[in-house]
């Protein structure tokens, strides 16, 4: 008489582990597409930040006018002042958020009359697309990302939303 068999064959279990490893490939692929769509959207959407912060900082500070990104931030507890602002909060403030570097310059001396703002993936992993802004704030995109400046923003780049 044959005994009754427990538990799986050797080969059934490496079909079941061949079977999830195809499934592994295929959605893998489409997660890293995720996440660099969400390290996308959390850049233009930092770009769009800085933009509200600046027209606040120029608007409390005239005689500065626009302002740095170390000057739009500040550690908490943070207390206002032209230096640290304490408009953003201070991890977009210290540059580097969501897989992109993200830069501020004001442009002219004080009182600065503009700003460039950029935000370049860390890698290509984490982002393809290149973004910017000016006072004019209108967050502008490239893809794939090239570095820009600020007299090339609003010629090279599309805004976002055409």
């Amino acid at each position: 008489m044959m005994q009754k068999q427990k538990g799986f064959s050797l080969i059934e279990l490496l079909i079941v582990v061949a079977i999830i490893l195809i499934i592994a490939a295929i959605a893998i692929p489409n997660l890293l597409s995720a996440r660099r769509a969400a390290n996308e959207s959390s850049a233009a959407a930092s770009l769009r930040t800085i933009d509200t912060a600046e027209v606040t900082y120029q608007t409390s500070y005239p005689t500065t006018g626009y302002g740095s990104l170390a000057a739009l931030g500040g550690a908490a507890p943070c207390v206002p002042a032209i230096a640290h602002a304490c408009i953003i909060d201070n991890q977009l403030a210290l540059g580097v958020k969501s897989g992109y570097n993200i830069t501020v310059a004001a442009q002219g001396a004080a009182p600065a009359t503009g700003f460039f703002a950029a935000a370049a993936p860390i890698s290509a992993s984490t982002g393809i697309k290149g973004f910017c802004s000016t006072e004019d704030n209108v967050v502008r995109f490239i893809t794939p990302y090239a570095a820009t400046t600020y007299a090339n923003c609003a010629t090279a780049y599309t805004p976002i939303g055409q």
